[in-house]
């Protein structure tokens, strides 16, 4: 588990304003969800490998406390990291697999849209590029799969 800092066991799908509990004993519900958008429209990135999808979080190691309650409120992604190169040292947090498809992707859709145009255009372009149905439909894809900063 090259850099990887947690584990988490994935987790059955949330629903808006729902808690569901996590191993380490939290939840998360509208506001969880809320800080998660906030973040995510603000320093995330919605993209992929060109194999399969993923939404990426990188930040300084001074948000260490972001990325734990980041773990526990959505223990499907996963934290790696610390990682100290270049002069920097940051935290990486990411959402793959049945995690980003079943879970993440339901949660966050309702919601990017009136949030941040540009934040839900890349998450659109992410979901058609890897196939991923949004609203009961698959979007049609632009072919370049390879993903871009929100």
């Amino acid at each position: 588990m090259d850099g990887e800092t947690r584990t988490s066991p994935e987790p059955g799908p949330y629903r808006y304003g729902e808690t569901q509990p996590s191993p380490a004993g939290g939840g998360a519900g509208s506001i969880d969800l809320g800080i998660l958008i906030g973040v995510l429209v603000g320093e995330g990135h919605f993209g992929g490998d060109g194999r399969q999808p993923q939404v990426t979080l990188r930040m300084h190691t001074r948000h260490e406390r972001l990325f734990l309650w980041l773990t526990e409120a959505f223990p499907g992604g996963r934290l790696y990291g610390p990682y100290h190169h270049g002069g920097r040292s940051y935290y990486q947090w990411m959402a793959r697999g049945a995690y980003l498809r079943d879970v993440l992707v339901p949660l966050l859709e309702p919601h990017l849209e009136r949030v941040d145009g540009h934040a839900a255009g890349r998450f659109r372009e992410m979901c058609a590029d890897y196939r991923i149905p949004l609203g009961g439909r698959l979007m049609s894809g632009t072919g370049t799969a390879d993903g871009g900063s929100i």
